[in-house]
This record gives structure tokens, sequence and C-alpha cells, in this order.
């Protein structure tokens, strides 16, 4: 068992996200042991697991920014660990969560996470890759990703999982302003309106998340 101290203590968590510690701690636990013995999280990312993962993702599904909307089904595609999808799921019981992840080692681990931190009633991992998710899977509110793949090939691979007004909610390092330039053809190809970067967070995680949003058709 790996204890709070090697995974960090529990941060000043923001209001909105206070209930849900103990939820969000057990997911930590879950990281710094499975997580690291499969592969999925570096040793080195043990002890900052809060500010640089956790927290990194929750606070793009903080209600007031209306990134993720009450109520959204959501999926989360190249899931991996869990980041965002899982950490949504946890701090947001109102979504309803697809980890999408083709790797078997990856969706195993995905579902013992799910069951140990009691969220079957809300998760579902589907273990496939996500070109091959649309008429599997019910057209989604929103799709988010997490370090998977340049934005230009990110948008050919989540855009036919949106329902027409559904929102794209894609985490994305310090390029992504020069990203969303560079797969501007693509997205208005596929009728994705209104791409743009936006920061959020700020106060909460140094530095800020990087978040690229844009909607399938018109926005709602």
């Amino acid at each position: 068992m790996v204890s709070r101290e090697t995974t960090g203590s529990v941060p000043d968590l923001p209001d909105w996200l206070q209930a849900r510690s103990a939820v969000l701690a057990a997911y930590a636990e879950i990281l710094a042991e499975a997580g690291v013995e499969r592969g999925l999280i570096g040793p080195r990312e043990v002890g900052r697991l809060w500010d640089r993962h956790l927290l990194n993702c929750a606070v793009v599904a903080e209600p007031v920014t209306c990134i993720v909307p009450e109520g959204s089904l959501v999926g989360d595609l190249g899931s991996g660990a869990g980041l965002p999808g899982l950490v949504w799921a946890i701090a947001r019981p109102d979504l309803r969560i697809v980890l999408i992840e083709p790797l078997l080692r990856r969706s195993t681990f995905l579902q013992e996470a799910v069951d140990r931190l009691g969220l079957r009633d809300q998760v579902t991992v589907w273990r496939g890759r996500g070109e091959d998710a649309p008429g599997t899977i019910s057209p989604l509110d929103v799709v988010t990703a997490r370090a998977v793949a340049p934005l230009d090939r990110l948008l050919g691979w989540t855009t036919p999982l949106l329902r027409p007004g559904g929102s794209l909610a894609l985490l994305k390092g310090s390029s992504a302003a020069e990203e969303v330039v560079q797969a501007q053809p693509t997205a208005t190809a596929l009728g994705i309106t209104g791409l743009r970067v936006e920061q959020v967070g700020v106060g909460i995680v140094d530095p800020p998340t990087t978040v690229v949003v844009g909607h399938r058709g018109a926005a709602e």
C-alpha cells in the first residue's frame, strides 16, 4: 500500500470539490500503486499527482466554466489511466462517462479502478479505437482527450463521436494556440465551429490548464 505521504497530502481543494476529496484521494492511491506497476504513470509522477494530474484535469470540469454542461454524456478518448475521464466522474456525479481505450492492459486497469471507486453506475469502459466507436456508443455531448495526438489528427477521431451541437474539451500543452491555427482547415472540413484555446484553473493549478474547445456545428 502506498501511503498518503508518498502520493502527496490532499491539498486545499476548491469548495466545489471538497465533498469528493476522499474519492479523489482513493484514486490517487490507485494511480500510485497499480498505475505505476502497470506502466500507466511514471514513478516520478507520484509525488505530483495532485497538481500535475488530478487538479489539472478537475478544473476543466468546474461547473462555473460551462465547458462540461450539467448532465452531459462524456467520452474520454484514449483514456489510459483515466485522465481526465475518471477525475471528471469523481468530481461531477451528474456526468455519465465513457472511457474509450483500445489497449487491454489499460482497459483492465480502468475497469478495476471504476469498481474500486464505486463508479460502475456512472462510468463505462469501452475497449476499442475511437474511430470504431461511432454507431457503437451513443452520440456524445462532450468528447475529451489528454496527451493523445496532434490536434488536427485528434479532430478527425473525436468529431464523429459528437452529437450535432456537442462540444470538444481537449486538454493540450503550451503549443495549443499554434495547433489551433494549423488545424483550422481540418476543423472547417469537419464542421467544427468556435475552435479556440481557453485557460482554466487560475489560482488553483500553476500553470493553468490549457483546453481547446469547439462545437460540432453551431453551439447550442
